[in-house]
């Protein structure tokens, strides 16, 4: 590898590393907000510990980042509903601007001196196979990775974060699919540093198995394993798509061949104005159809799962009924980057579908057995024999056939159908369509450059340098 990528990676190494002034304040701010907590828990009847977490913890923050983790730890005996309601109780204590969100459990989020902290209670188990909740693990990943980072490494994690960041895959939220912060740090410290890890990610073929502190027992069937050091019946990488994995290594080609800093500066695309989205369509000469609806009123991590799988649903059977998806995708209004908790105020979701075939003929061929097979074959012409609606049964070839009128001649006959529901599509996707959704066709697709007009940008020229 050339020195220019030594060169460039040092650039970006001072460029994210937080200042001196950034992290004097963080410490400020942590040192009070610790001394909150304690005020908040010492009328407790249970014991508490209260643990730094995440990046913050881990020296592994970028620039510019004010995120804050803070877990409090409560006795494994104690039970879950009073574990959610001491940890919402101190959190509002000592956050008194702030609100609730939830993962597996609820906690609270809020601003204090500039930083935005996820308070969050958690089980103080002895090992991180014991957990109760998944959020148990965090303090186990924060002593794991700060007993081995050295601050060389930490600034490898940074320039790593940043990459992921600046294409796209940096977040293990069910939008993204990408790495996580804890699987950055595994991987660099696997490899001894971000340059060795962007020299094997060129050269990987998925699957790849890397196993941190050598359990070499569970087996997954996820395109990157990495055996979490901690737990060892957990890959970290579980989240990752296929899709960013490849993305990831053709970055790591990129960097190799051509080292130069724009690879690490996002560059999201401009958004697409109504008419644009309209030329756009008509050049590529296909049918774009768009069923739009309100969002369901969950979080972001129950939602993005159910989008997707309603658009591979509706996509499938698009398919299997002729009308070809030559690309599809799923939208839906910023809800808080997989913060919020719901959908109070109501925001839209999309699922677009680009057409090859967006019509076929009102007739379909429907072949049956080979007429030598005779019991299948009588039961097949019996069936129709007497059908005024079809054509047939006759022999073509070995076969019986007949031609019948198809059941939907339009891809927007079935989409403005009962048939939708049919598909396999997310439970609280479906209860929103249930309540109504608008059907796009053509042109009307182009309406939704506002709020879309970025995410309709990255689907028309889905190039694989761009964010």
């Amino acid at each position: 590898m050339s020195d220019e990528f030594d060169a460039v990676t040092a650039r970006i190494c001072d460029r994210v590393e937080p200042d001196p002034a950034e992290r004097e304040a963080l410490d400020a701010a942590v040192e009070r907000l610790v001394s909150r907590v304690e005020d908040a828990v010492a009328d407790l009847p249970v014991e508490t510990e209260i643990v730094l977490a995440g990046s913050t913890a881990r020296d592994t923050w970028l620039a510019g980042d004010r995120d804050v983790d803070l877990f409090v730890c409560f006795p494994p005996e104690l039970d879950r509903d009073r574990l959610e309601s001491y940890g919402l109780q101190i959190g509002h204590e000592a956050l008194p601007e702030s609100h609730e969100e939830y993962a597996e459990h609820p906690y609270v989020v809020g601003d204090f001196d500039g930083f935005q902290v996820d308070l969050v209670p958690c089980y103080a188990v002895e090992d991180a196979t014991e957990i109760q909740s998944a959020v148990d693990r965090t303090p186990f990943h924060t002593r794991y990775v700060a007993e081995r980072l050295t601050p060389d490494l930490a600034g490898d994690v940074r320039v790593c974060k940043q990459l992921f960041e600046a294409i796209g895959i940096y977040g293990s939220d069910l939008r993204t699919k990408g790495f996580s912060g804890f699987l950055v740090e595994l991987l660099v410290l696997d490899h001894g540093g971000f340059r060795p890890l962007v020299a094997a990610a060129a050269d990987w073929q998925p699957p790849v198995r890397i196993d941190p502190a050598e359990h070499g027992r569970a087996t997954f069937d996820d395109p990157l394993v990495v055996i979490d050091p901690t737990d060892p019946g957990r890959n970290v990488a579980a989240v990752l798509s296929a899709a960013n994995l490849a993305r990831a290594q053709h970055f790591a080609r990129e960097l190799l061949a051509d080292p130069r800093e724009g690879l690490f500066e996002p560059d999201p695309p401009d958004p697409l104005a109504p008419a644009a989205v309209r030329e756009a369509f008509e050049n590529r000469t296909t049918t774009p159809v768009a069923v739009r609806f309100e969002a369901p009123d969950v979080v972001e991590d129950q939602l993005w799962p159910q989008l997707d799988r309603s658009e591979a649903g509706i996509a499938d059977e698009l398919d299997r009924r002729g009308f070809d998806v030559f690309r599809s995708d799923a939208f839906a209004e910023d809800g808080g980057g997989g913060r919020d908790v719901g959908n109070a105020d109501g925001r839209d979701a999309v699922l677009l579908f680009e057409l090859a075939v967006a019509e076929r003929p009102r007739v379909e061929r429907h072949s049956g057995p080979p007429v030598g097979v005779r019991e299948h074959a009588e039961r097949f012409y019996e069936a129709y024999a007497d059908d005024s609606d079809t054509c047939g049964p006759f022999v073509d070839g070995d076969r019986y056939v007949v031609e019948r009128e198809r059941e939907y001649a339009t891809a927007t006959e079935f989409l403005d159908s009962d048939a939708i529901f049919d598909v396999a599509l997310g439970a609280h996707v479906e209860t929103a369509l249930e309540e109504g959704y608008d059907l796009l066709v053509d042109d009307d697709v182009a309406t939704l450059a506002d709020p879309f007009g970025r995410e309709l940008a990255r689907f028309l020229n889905p190039d694989v340098c761009g964010p």
